[in-house]
């Protein structure tokens, strides 16, 4: 395996055990020993952990961007909407752990500022600020962007709190993002 194809392997198992695990309670070890290399040969790829945090982070906002992006092919305002709403619903479903990444984003974030790390906040802020502004090109309108990332957030923290997408609370989520016209 080459190195680009090691690093990627390391993204996809940092996502994982960030996930599940959180910042502070994952180890590279960990990381390392999913992927099958030695701790030093990780240190080879990254220079840390919190390089390989931020690259699990990034990646885990460029793949949300490119199934908003995928969804919303060819369509525009409502129809644009609802297809990136309902696949980031099967995002979730299927893949939890990119929603468990995207909830350790925050926390790991809000820690780090809290002990006035300003700097590693910043990558992860340039991320999300980059989806803001796909979604907000894609549906024509700052607002709407707005609305569905707030929406978004209702999602993240219904399935976070386990309830399964089948739930009576969806069906008001849902009934709630129709159009009305």
């Amino acid at each position: 395996m080459s190195a680009d194809e090691r690093r990627e392997s390391v993204i996809r198992a940092a996502i994982t055990e960030f996930a599940r695990g959180g910042y502070n309670g994952t180890s590279t070890e960990v990381i390392a020993r999913r992927v099958g290399v030695s701790q030093p040969y990780l240190f080879r790829l990254f220079p840390n952990k919190q390089a390989m945090f931020i690259a699990a982070a990034e990646r885990c906002l460029a793949d949300t961007r490119g199934v908003f992006a995928e969804a919303a092919d060819g369509l525009k305002g409502d129809d644009a909407l609802h297809a990136m709403a309902a696949a980031y619903q099967r995002l979730i479903v299927e893949d939890p752990d990119r929603l468990l990444m995207q909830m350790q984003m925050y926390a790991a974030v809000a820690a780090a500022e809290a002990a006035d790390d300003h700097e590693f906040g910043e990558t992860l802020r340039a991320g999300w600020l980059q989806m803001f502004d796909d979604i907000a090109l894609t549906l024509g309108d700052a607002g709407e962007a707005t609305t569905f990332l707030a929406y978004g957030m209702l999602v993240n923290t219904l399935a976070s709190l386990g309830f399964p997408a089948g739930h009576r609370i969806w069906a008001r989520f849902y009934e709630s993002a129709k159009p009305t016209g």
